[in-house]
């Protein structure tokens, strides 16, 4: 579903024809060059939805590229298909002076097939260039024109693409007939747009100019929330064939389940009766899903389908039953076609997947969002979530891909938003318990035990089933710990709706706590070193931290016969902030030396004020998971 989406809106960033400008670089004004890899010397995009399924999009655009950073900014991707066509490409190329050095059309464009190596079926195809200039900076002017046969997607106007790019001047003109009914959504655009009317068309023009290169804050949110954009949705829409009208969240999931879902859930009566047989025992509902669920995982594989209106319209249940494989969509329907077989109420929920949470926005419907299908089952008492497209995900739990975010639940009644389950703080650990054997020369040895769960269950499973050779490898990445080595490596699993991944390790690590001078110095924080982040002054933004998490670690080291136990002394670290709590302690029983350690960063929205406080919290706790001890030797 995403590369149809993608493909769509990546159509839409066509061009026409300029008028011949200066593009000497000396004229851009110094404040535009600040920070900037890139500068938008001129862009006028417009969108003329002369019909429904007669859409024309003009671009012209041209843009500096400063330097070797801002040389993607040059290159031009267009995606076409059966419902798409590109009409014309043109351009040209002037040095720094503004000197026109080249031309190109169509023919200079490579044209590839637009497969992404997972899809079973793709009719889209790309045509994409990058001039191949070496001496900076240098202009670049596109001018296309696209045709879509569709108006279901209407591209968002995003003026900026990024905050290395300035722009001298964008415009975004959206033309439509008077009985046309749509809705727009502005957001972080001051002012209104220009307006004209006539008996023919009405023209809307949304403008800005001299927006200035930022440099880029970490922790800020999804930037969405902030950019300036434009967003349109038509009410009467076509889309391959089929027509439609909605003008809310209610009206579109009504849609897809009558003109997409509704009639390809049928499945064979020999497959109900064997769904009917494999869940005669179980007791509840959920043990019954649970079953079915399992039957999924063993029966099918994942394959994406983008072919016309299968970029959101399942293939049948059948077809899925009968070949063992299909797209997140064909899946969804699959896996609620074999409740429904044994009387179980779900819900097709269309979802922004990611591990950056993203929500619909409630206010404004469109088709644009979403680019992953989940199921809901609405339990009574005890709503219950899958994931169907993986084989080796437990039943019931999401993982941050799509955790603690609005969906659309597409339902006979219409469609509703609903907010997936949150993997909180509290729950999101990783508990790791260490036995180490220090020994005279500072070599370590000894036994790991860690425990994932919540958000951080993926951390390591991804490394289960694989061949040891690679397993050892990825585990040096991981604990990224000098002369480590591992000599078992053993994990288990609870595959339930709270699941867990027990990773069990033995180590030997060469020269840890290196000696000199009678002192053996001992780093007591082995394995979670929390880095420390940037400083940024004048910061514009919130800060956002996306999801918040809870380790703990234990390690008791056996310390040699050689250290002057009596020289020890107890550590303690204790950090509070509205960020989170770190507390690390150290103990002594006889040659026994405990370190504990505890982080907590909690999720949220700070004010962008609040960044210098965050900034010295990682720094303190950086600073305290550093702490060595100079051991004394007899």
């Amino acid at each position: 579903m995403r590369s149809i989406i993608t493909f769509i809106l990546l159509c839409f960033l066509s061009n026409p024809v300029f008028c011949q400008d200066n593009y000497d670089v000396d004229l851009i004004p110094s404040n535009l060059r600040n920070r900037a890899n890139s500068c938008i010397r001129n862009e006028e995009r417009v969108v003329d939805m002369q019909s429904p399924d007669n859409v024309m999009l003009n671009v012209k655009k041209a843009i500096t590229v400063f330097n070797e950073n801002g040389e993607e900014d040059a290159r031009l991707v267009l995606h076409y298909d059966k419902n798409v066509s590109i009409k014309s490409i043109k351009g040209e190329i002037y040095n720094a002076s503004g000197m026109l050095i080249s031309k190109f059309n169509q023919n200079n464009f490579a044209d590839v097939s637009a497969a992404d190596g997972f899809s079973l079926f793709v009719d889209s195809r790309i045509k994409h260039y990058l001039p191949s200039i070496n001496q900076f900076p240098y202009t670049i002017v596109y001018n296309f024109e696209i045709r879509s046969k569709q108006n279901l997607i209407i591209p968002d106007w995003v003026p900026k693409p990024g905050n290395d790019v300035s722009i001298e001047k964008s415009r975004y003109t959206f033309i439509c007939r008077p009985t046309d009914v749509v809705r727009i959504k502005a957001q972080n655009f001051s002012g209104e747009p220009e307006e004209s009317r006539t008996e023919k068309q009405i023209t809307r023009i949304w403008k800005v100019s001299n927006v200035v290169a930022v440099k880029t804050e970490p922790y800020s949110p999804d930037a969405e929330s902030y950019e300036t954009s434009v967003k349109i949705a038509p009410q009467q829409f076509t889309y391959f064939g089929k027509r439609g009208s909605y003008s809310n969240w209610q009206d579109l999931g009504k849609w897809i389940y009558d003109d997409l879902l509704k009639g390809r859930n049928e499945l064979a009566p020999s497959t109900i009766e064997y769904i009917k047989n494999l869940v005669k025992d179980e007791k509840t509902d959920q043990d019954k899903a649970r079953k079915i669920y399992q039957y999924l995982q063993d029966k099918t594989r994942y394959i994406s389908v983008q072919i016309g209106i299968g970029g959101f319209q399942p293939v049948p249940a059948s077809e899925v039953d009968r070949l063992g494989y299909g797209d997140c969509k064909a899946l969804v329907n699959y896996m609620q076609s074999l409740l429904r077989a044994v009387n179980i109420d779900s819900y097709y929920c269309v979802v922004e997947a990611g591990s950056t949470k993203k929500s619909f926005d409630a206010s404004y419907a469109s088709m644009v969002q979403g680019n992953h299908i989940i199921l809901c089952m609405p339990l009574k008492g005890d709503t219950t979530w899958l994931e169907c497209t993986s084989q080796k995900i437990p039943f019931g739990f999401l993982s941050d891909f799509t955790d603690d975010r609005l969906v659309l639940a597409c339902t006979a009644e219409g469609g509703k938003l609903l907010h997936t389950p949150k993997l909180t703080t509290e729950n999101n650990l990783q508990i790791r318990k260490a036995d180490l054997i220090l020994k005279a020369d500072g070599n370590v040895t000894g036994k790991v035990n860690t425990v994932f769960s919540g958000a951080q269950y993926d951390n390591q499973e991804h490394i289960i089933g694989k061949p040891v050779a690679e397993q050892h490898k990825l585990l040096k990445d991981y604990y990224d710990i000098d002369n480590i080595d591992f000599q078992s490596v053993i994990y288990s699993q609870k595959k339930d709706i709270h699941p867990e991944v027990t990773e069990n390790i033995d180590i030997n690590i060469k020269n840890y706590a290196p000696v000199n001078a009678q002192k053996m110095f001992l780093q007591l924080n082995a394995f979670n070193i929390k880095k420390s982040i940037p400083e940024v002054r004048n910061r514009t933004l919130p800060v956002y931290l996306n999801r918040g998490f809870t380790d703990e670690d234990e390690i008791t080291y056996t310390l040699p016969d050689n250290v002057q136990m009596e020289f020890i002394k107890p550590e303690r670290k204790n950090l509070k902030s509205p960020f989170g709590e770190y507390i690390s302690k150290t103990t002594i029983d006889g040659k026994k030396l405990t370190y504990y350690r505890k982080f907590v960063l909690n999720d949220g929205t700070f004010p962008a004020t609040s960044y210098e406080a965050f900034s010295k919290f990682i720094a303190d706790v950086n600073s305290a998971d550093y702490l060595k001890l100079a051991l004394s030797l007899k």
